[in-house]
């Protein structure tokens, strides 16, 4: 069977190189009836299991192709891509994929260019992660300038978690902002919420907490956000994390608000430390009664004075 199927290919490329001959009768070559020609030889050959010359046979149709001026070559290019994924020559194939997009967006259509750059990332994401967060903003950019901005946050989330996974906090953070902005203009607001517990949580591996209290005062304006639980439960972090106080930060974090979220999300809270190994600050010491007829000192008058703090 797969040598039938490698002979119908070595026909159809016979065939494809026929009709790129030009003669003292045919001053053209047949780009057209050559470029068909390729895409059955590759067909021909991918069922052969042959993906190395499957990948040649669509190069050569996405040239001929190229050459007849057809919009084709771009799926050509993709296919060729495809080919060497089977072939686990996977940054090899998202370059390919990647130039096909390129090509999509050239000739006005953006909806298959950014299909396109999704399945690259996906091919890539467990070698190169880098290079999967690049595809997916790549593709949110394409979505986003379509006004498509479900599918535009859909892959933000997908480059997010990515960061995170990776400990890159810092783009973390503002990819989750960005996440949480587009959730705000599509009105979408307990989405808002979840993404406001996932960036106080990015927040506090990156020991900022002021960016976090940040995070969580500005989420204020979100309709319904004050008085949600989520709100409840990050303030509640936020004054066990202040507090230095390691078990409040745990019960908050083991909460099924928190448990039941993305996974790696999920993680970050069951692996949050709170500052100096989870040791509470200590309360103000109760001052001792004085005996009567004692006369308080001009230190222990000073402490009296601002024992109820500055304000």
């Amino acid at each position: 069977m797969a040598a039938q199927k490698i002979n119908e290919g070595l026909e159809h490329l016979a065939k494809a190189e026929k009709y790129l001959k030009t003669g003292f009768l045919k001053w053209k070559p047949d780009y057209d009836s050559a470029a068909s020609e390729y895409g059955k030889a590759a067909v021909a050959f991918k069922n052969a299991k042959q993906f190395e010359q499957a990948k040649d046979a669509c190069l050569r149709e996405a040239v001929a192709h190229e050459n007849n001026r057809a919009y084709l070559f771009q799926l050509a290019y993709e296919q060729a891509g495809m080919m060497l994924k089977e072939m686990q020559k996977l940054p090899e194939a998202v370059q390919l994929i990647e130039k096909a997009s390129m090509m999509y967006l050239e000739n006005g259509t953006p909806d298959t260019a950014a299909m396109a750059l999704e399945r690259a990332g996906k091919l890539i994401e467990n070698v190169d992660p880098e290079k999967a967060v690049q595809l997916y903003q790549q593709t949110a950019n394409v979505f986003e300038n379509e006004e498509r901005l479900r599918q535009a946050v859909e892959l933000l989330g997908k480059a997010s978690r990515l960061l995170v996974r990776g400990r890159r906090f810092d783009e973390a953070a503002l990819s989750i902002q960005k996440e949480r902005k587009i959730y705000q203009e599509t009105e979408n607001y307990p989405a808002c919420y979840k993404k406001t517990i996932a960036q106080v949580l990015v927040h506090l591996h990156r020991n900022d907490y002021v960016a976090a209290e940040r995070c969580v005062r500005e989420s204020y304006s979100i309709p319904g956000f004050n008085g949600s639980e989520d709100c409840a439960a990050l303030e509640q972090l936020l004054e066990g994390y202040d507090q230095q106080d390691q078990d409040q930060v745990s019960d908050v974090c083991n909460s099924p608000l928190f448990k039941y979220m993305d996974n790696d999300y999920a993680k970050l809270g069951l692996s949050l430390v709170v500052p100096g190994g989870g040791i509470k600050k200590k309360s103000p010491a109760t001052p001792q009664a004085k005996p009567d007829g004692v006369t308080a000192t001009a230190a222990d008058e000073e402490e009296d004075e601002y024992s109820g703090g500055l304000c």
